[in-house]
């Protein structure tokens, strides 16, 4: 073979497993990302003092857009970063919370149209929640029905998952279809735990400890 030809040969193979490389170092460090919000979440959520959340979540926020810029043209930050707005939405409260809930369904819709399986479907988990929880026509675009339409699509990802069980249960609880919504709370209970979702999960079962008590007592 021709020196010119090992010598492109060579450079090819060098350029493949340098990709290779900084493919796999890439992902563990969106991985890392993801996993400092989902903590982060988690201990903003369940365990900050109520006077403070508003606060925890404002910074939290300023960090998963840092990460979602960072990793542009993945779902998996901007469901994120959605979670995060729907949740600083939640306890700051008023008219200025709108814009963010507004600004948390265009990202999800976002991150749809990249990868709508990504994490387990959660697209479809908190698109079904804030559908579900956000006030409707003329203020925002809440709308049960089309919250069922979302959370019907995540239970088919991940039919046995805390999340989209919980919200589910969340929305009959709502609609006082109280048999129903006992389904999917206790099938919600009986969820396998997350990998290195240990926080979260302790803290959505006792929620929905919680309703399951709210239920019981009618």
């Amino acid at each position: 073979m021709p020196r010119n030809a090992v010598g492109k040969v060579l450079r090819l193979l060098f350029a493949g497993l340098l990709l290779n490389w900084i493919v796999p170092a890439h992902a563990d460090a969106l991985g890392d990302d993801i996993a400092r919000l989902q903590h982060g979440w988690a201990d903003a959520y369940y365990r900050v003092p109520e006077k403070q959340k508003e606060a925890s979540f404002e910074t939290l926020a300023a960090n998963a857009q840092s990460i979602s810029e960072r990793y542009a043209g993945h779902a998996e930050p901007l469901i994120w970063q959605a979670i995060v707005l729907g949740s600083y939405a939640q306890f700051q409260g008023g008219l200025g919370a709108l814009d963010k809930i507004k600004r948390a369904r265009d990202l999800l819709l976002a991150a749809e149209r990249i990868d709508p399986r990504a994490l387990d479907g959660s697209v479809y988990t908190s698109l079904g929640s804030l559908y579900a929880k956000v006030p409707g026509w003329p203020l925002a675009f809440g709308d049960r029905k089309q919250a069922k339409l979302y959370l019907d699509k995540a239970l088919q990802i991940n039919p046995t998952g805390i999340d989209p069980n919980y919200f589910y249960a969340e929305l009959l609880a709502d609609e006082k279809k109280a048999d129903e919504a006992r389904t999917y709370y206790e099938k919600a209970l009986a969820a396998p735990p997350r990998p290195g979702r240990a926080d979260a999960d302790a803290g959505r079962r006792a929620e929905i400890q919680a309703a399951l008590a709210r239920l019981a007592r009618g």
